[in-house]
C-alpha cells in the first residue's frame, strides 16, 4: 500500500518552509570540539531564574506529575490580576507566545482573510498566518527600523482581522511611543484587532514606552501578549499570555487548547510575577552594560550596529552572517543570524552577564582586525 499524501496536504502546507533549530549544545559542542557554549542567540536571561523560582522548583514533588494541570492556569491569573489590575478573566494563559499567536489567528481568521504586520520581526505571526492558510502582509520598517503606521494602516482592508505589532520590535529593539500607540489604534477605530506583543515590555526603562494593557479599557480591539520566557527567564516552562476585554479573552479561549501549560510551569509563573526581590533590577543593570560593551566594541571596528530596548543587540559585519556564525561557533560562541529576520549579514546577539560579552567582544575584534 502507498500513501499519496499530494492529496491530502493543503497547498499552503505544501508550500510552507518549515522552521528548523540548531542542534542541542552538546551536538555542536562536540562537532566543533568545544568544552562550553555561550548561547548569544535566543535572548534567553542567564541570570536566572529569579531565587524564588529556584526555590519554588527545587521544591516540587514527584507527586503533582501524574495530575493533570488546571486546565486554565487559574492560580496564575489570579496572580497576574493582582499585580497588573484586570480581572482574571481577561488573562489567557498559553504554552508560551507562539501558542497564543496560533489560538488569536484560529479564532478570527479564515481562508481569504488576511494579517498585517512588519517584514523584518518576530517571523511567527507570518508563519502561523501562512500555515493557516491566511495572507500575510508584509509592511517594510520605516528608516529608523521602526514599525511603519502608516503604511500598515494602508495595507488594512475589510479582509483584515489581525494587527501584530512587536513593541519593543524583535530583532531591532525599536518601539512605538504611546501617542505612537494610540494614534495607532484611534486610526483602526475598531476595524480589525491590534495585537501588541509585548514579550520584552520589562527591559524597556523609556518614559514614553506605552503600558498596552493600560489601554485596554479604551481600546476594546486591543490584545497584549506578554510572557515569562525573557526577562522571567522560564524559556524551558514556557509560559506567556495575553490580555484583552473579557468578551476578546472569551472568544480567543474559544481556538485555545486546554492543558496546555504544566503544573511546574503555572507555579514557577505565579511566583515569578509575584517576586518583589531585586531581579528585574540586577537583570536591567546587566543589559545596560551589555549595551555599552556591545557598542564600544561595534564602534572600534566601525561596524553598523542598532541597540534598542530589549536584551538584544544588531550588529552589521562585512562578511557573510552565516560565515561568521560559523567563526565565532568555533570559538565557543552561538549567535542568531539575521538573513531569515531579512536582514543579511547581520547578526544578533544576546546581552548577558559582563565577562561573557567582554570574552565576545575580544574575539570580534580578533577575527576582524
Amino acid at each position: 500500500m502507498s500513501l499519496k499524501l499530494d492529496n491530502l496536504i493543503p497547498e499552503h502546507i505544501r508550500l510552507f518552509d518549515p522552521y528548523r533549530p540548531s542542534p542541542p549544545d552538546s551536538v555542536l559542542m562536540r562537532l566543533n570540539g568545544l568544552d562550553h557554549l555561550h548561547r548569544l542567540n535566543n535572548n534567553e536571561n542567564t541570570l536566572g531564574p529569579s531565587p524564588a523560582v529556584r526555590e519554588l522548583l527545587d521544591g516540587i514533588e514527584a507527586g503533582i506529575v501524574p495530575i493533570y494541570p488546571h486546565g486554565d492556569s487559574q492560580d496564575l491569573r489570579e496572580a497576574l490580576s493582582s499585580v497588573l489590575g484586570p480581572d482574571r478573566s481577561r488573562f489567557l494563559v498559553g504554552n508560551g507566545s507562539c501558542e497564543l499567536i496560533s489560538s488569536v489567528v484560529k479564532a478570527f481568521c479564515e481562508p481569504g482573510d488576511n494579517i498585517v504586520t512588519a517584514d523584518k520581526t518576530f517571523a511567527v505571526y507570518e508563519w502561523v498566518a501562512e500555515f493557516s492558510g491566511i495572507e500575510p502582509r508584509l509592511i517594510p520598517l520605516d528608516r529608523d527600523f521602526r514599525f511603519d503606521p502608516d503604511g500598515m494602516l494602508a495595507a488594512v482592508d475589510d479582509r483584515t482581522k489581525l494587527i501584530f505589532v512587536c513593541n519593543p520590535n524583535n530583532p531591532t529593539g525599536t518601539y512605538w511611543d504611546e501617542a505612537t500607540m494610540r494614534r495607532f489604534l484611534d486610526a483602526v477605530d475598531g476595524r480589525c484587532i491590534v495585537v501588541a506583543d509585548e514579550a520584552y515590555f520589562e527591559y524597556v526603562e523609556q518614559p514614553d514606552y506605552p503600558d498596552c494593557i493600560r489601554l485596554l479599557d479604551e481600546y476594546p480591539n486591543l490584545v497584549v501578549f506578554r510572557t515569562f520566557s525573557k526577562m522571567y527567564a522560564l524559556a524551558a516552562l514556557r509560559v506567556g499570555y495575553l490580555c484583552a476585554g473579557e468578551e476578546v479573552t472569551d472568544i480567543i479561549s474559544r481556538a485555545h487548547v486546554a492543558y496546555s501549560v504544566n503544573t511546574p510551569a503555572q507555579m514557577a509563573a505565579r511566583a515569578a510575577v509575584l517576586d518583589r526581590s531585586q531581579f528585574i533590577p540586577e537583570t536591567l543593570a546587566m543589559v545596560r552594560r551589555g549595551r555599552e560593551l556591545i557598542r564600544e566594541a561595534c564602534d572600534s571596528l566601525g561596524f553598523e550596529h542598532v541597540i534598542g530596548e530589549g536584551n538584544y543587540a544588531m550588529i552589521r559585519t562585512p562578511i557573510s552572517d552565516t560565515l561568521l556564525q560559523r567563526k565565532l561557533l568555533r570559538r565557543g560562541f552561538l549567535v542568531r543570524t539575521m538573513t531569515g529576520f531579512r536582514f543579511p549579514d547581520w547578526i544578533r546577539v544576546s546581552l548577558v552577564r559582563e565577562p561573557v560579552l567582554e570574552e565576545f567582544c575580544a574575539v570580534l575584534k580578533e577575527l576582524f582586525r
